[in-house]
């Protein structure tokens, strides 16, 4: 492990495995993407659902827990939509105004018509 990092700068990567060339030998590198740690914590959260909801351990759970259970994927999507809605309007409302560059924008718009003007476009 230590010698790995001693020679990272002498790997070649291609996709999931990396040869190293100063030890020789390939390595297998796999990086968790955002789109697999959604899937992952989804993918346990659908089984632990699916084990309480059809009692697939036999574990005899009062049926007070199936009934709960059984709605709790809707739940869940919707407690994901406000958290989404609300993300979303929290950035919009907290997004920076860029006053120079609005400026120079519109430098830039009254510039170029003037240049427009003169090469004969009327506007």
């Amino acid at each position: 492990m230590f010698l790995d990092m001693l020679f990272l700068k002498y790997k070649i990567s291609c996709g999931f495995f990396i040869y190293n060339l100063a030890l020789h030998r390939p390595t297998i590198f796999l990086t968790m993407t955002k789109l697999l740690e959604w899937l992952l914590g989804v993918s346990l959260i659908g089984v632990a659902w699916g084990l309480v909801t059809f009692d697939l351990l036999d574990l005899k759970f009062p049926p007070q827990y199936r009934e709960l259970a059984w709605p709790m994927p809707v739940y869940l999507l919707v407690a994901f939509g406000c958290y989404s809605l609300a993300t979303v309007g929290y950035r919009v409302a907290m997004f920076n105004d860029c006053e120079d560059a609005a400026k120079e924008l519109q430098a830039q718009i009254k510039e170029a018509k003037e240049d427009l003007k003169k090469k004969g476009l009327k506007m």
